[in-house]
């Protein structure tokens, strides 16, 4: 296959700039100079583009695995809860709804509750509480076992040099990456009571839910005072998730050497840059004296990330030259930060190592 002419390019202005500090001055000196005649050529060992070749241009696809990558989450301040709605009658340790009836005398048979503490047989107070919010503070480092991706490359042929192919390559991976923090958080709860009188019913035990019917089931007044607002020690579980989307390009140039017919090896250094979408995400539960709360939410952020790649690839190859190959690669890059509302998490990007395979073409 006849080779294509000498180009001015952005491969190959990269290249021209890299080369000499990554694959050597050796190569450098021979993809520069002129040779007058082909037993120079020979002598030196290089082929130049004008010559025929077997293949000068590449193409792979293949998986990843992403390792060591960590994350630390943060959280200080204090923060709202979006559960329970006692506005609306839904409160962290019962309820009090309007029936079918519509309340029909201002009585509802839509209620429950769910511990006897709450109930006062003395006066016939039912007591509902509700937290509005919570303090608390953590720091906690997450190690992501393993994220898995997919990448492909496209490089080209500038200079052969006996067995060895000199050039460039670009690569485009995509990367899913979720890290999760469960650690449980120690935190003060700011909660307020809501005081129903039964008006001297025959008091279900604790644990009752009343349906919407509202017939046949005992009923009380839908009117409530405002008791006191206290704060409460409580515990904070559930999750707190970090999921990125990592889009990353990489540029530089590139060297292959066949070692013998059936394998060959492959190396590349340069910059790397990429995108990242970020979503902290949590679904926490609260526990205090009080009752139970739900709270959840999500932070999101987008972040541009730079940095680096080196890699080394070993081939296979394979019959119509669709080769097998399986390689790693160290991409550090800078770190992605998502923050807002009191939370915080950094997803560290400095030290990943992928491990690669899939299928290579030359062409």
């Amino acid at each position: 296959m006849a080779r294509r002419h000498q180009k001015t390019s952005l491969p190959r202005l990269l290249l021209g700039g890299l080369l000499p500090c990554c694959l050597g001055p050796a190569f450098t000196a021979a993809a520069q100079q002129s040779l007058p005649d082909d037993s120079l050529s020979h002598l030196l060992g290089v082929d130049r583009l004008s010559d025929d070749s077997d293949w000068t241009r590449h193409f792979s696809i293949g998986g990843m695995a992403a390792l060591n990558i960590h994350a630390k989450f943060g959280m200080s301040g204090n923060f709202g809860i979006s559960g329970h709605n006692a506005a609306n009658g839904n409160y962290d340790d019962g309820y009090v709804l309007t029936d079918s009836t519509g309340n029909a005398g201002g009585q509802t048979g839509y209620w429950g509750y769910n511990s006897d503490s709450q109930y006062n047989a003395t006066t016939g107070n039912l007591t509902m509480h509700s937290a509005s919010s919570f303090t608390g503070q953590e720091s906690a480092n997450v190690n992501d076992p393993i994220d898995a991706g997919f990448q492909l490359s496209y490089g080209d042929t500038e200079f052969t040099w006996n067995r060895a192919k000199v050039g460039w390559e670009f690569g485009f991976g995509v990367l899913p990456i979720s890290i999760t923090d469960h650690t449980p958080i120690a935190v003060n709860a700011t909660q307020t009571a809501y005081v129903y009188n039964t008006g001297g019913i025959l008091m279900p035990g604790a644990g009752y839910a009343g349906g919407y019917s509202g017939f046949g089931e005992p009923t009380i007044p839908v009117a409530y005072t405002n008791g006191p607002t206290t704060t409460e020690s409580g515990l904070l579980t559930g999750t707190r998730t970090l999921n990125t989307l990592l889009y990353t390009v990489r540029l530089g140039p590139w060297l292959y050497w066949d070692l013998n017919d059936a394998m060959a090896l492959s190396l590349g250094v340069g910059p790397a840059i990429g995108i990242a979408r970020n979503s902290l995400d949590y679904n926490e539960t609260l526990t205090y004296s009080g009752g139970t709360a739900i709270n959840s939410g999500s932070v999101h952020s987008t972040a541009f990330v730079y940095g680096g790649y080196a890699n080394a690839t070993l081939i296979f190859h394979a019959p119509e030259k669709a080769d097998l190959f399986i390689g790693g690669q160290y991409m550090p890059l800078s770190d992605v930060n998502v923050s807002g509302g009191g939370r915080h998490a950094r997803l560290d990007l400095g030290g990943q190592i992928y491990v690669t395979a899939g299928i290579n073409w030359s062409f």
